[in-house]
């Protein structure tokens, strides 16, 4: 078996992703900031605008998919419905991939990340059905373990990572993260 990165998501480097270039490095992982709370009535809900609401429920999607993520890599089970949550298209492919690749070497992630992303931009700018992400997420505390000793894949520290993510209204209201790229550890 070769040498791992520790970070999760080790070897996405890009994901068809046209808003940011990717970085022939290495690749990460994020997990899991705070989130923005949501409206709690709906006298709140009427005073959000359409923009507000869709930036809030985007960034929430992105923020739980990486959650999802970091549940679903303890075991490396890249059959977990649970991936779908909040992930679609690309960005669901890459990431059964990447954890069945984990299953496949015997290896499993241990530890949350810690993301921070920031709204970029809408599209359409008055009734937004795409939002994009940008994050800088720090996989520091969120590596890689062989299944079968419980001892680090390797010896590489995580790091942060630059993170630009498309998430996209669905059909059945919902918002999933269609595509994503990870850069290179170092690149914010």
């Amino acid at each position: 078996m070769g040498t791992h990165r520790r970070q999760t998501l080790a070897g996405i480097a890009c994901v068809a992703f046209t808003v940011a270039g990717c970085s022939s490095g290495e690749s990460a992982n994020v997990a899991e900031p705070a989130r923005a709370p949501a409206p709690s009535s709906a006298a709140s809900a009427s005073s959000t605008s359409p923009v507000e609401t869709a930036q809030q429920k985007a960034v929430d999607s992105y923020l739980r998919m990486w959650e999802d993520v970091a549940a679903v890599a303890t075991t490396s089970d890249w059959q977990s419905p649970k991936l779908a949550d909040h992930a679609t298209g690309d960005a669901l492919s890459v990431l059964s991939r990447q954890m069945y690749a984990d299953h496949y070497n015997g290896l499993v992630t241990r530890g949350k990340p810690v993301n921070n992303p920031v709204v970029q931009s809408v599209e359409p700018p008055d009734v937004p059905t795409t939002v994009l992400i940008r994050d800088c997420s720090d996989a520091s505390n969120w590596l890689k373990y062989r299944a079968d000793n419980g001892q680090l894949a390797d010896d590489e520290p995580g790091g942060k990572h630059l993170i630009n993510a498309e998430v996209k209204l669905a059909v059945d209201g919902s918002w999933r993260v269609t595509r994503f790229a990870v850069e290179g550890t170092g690149t914010c």
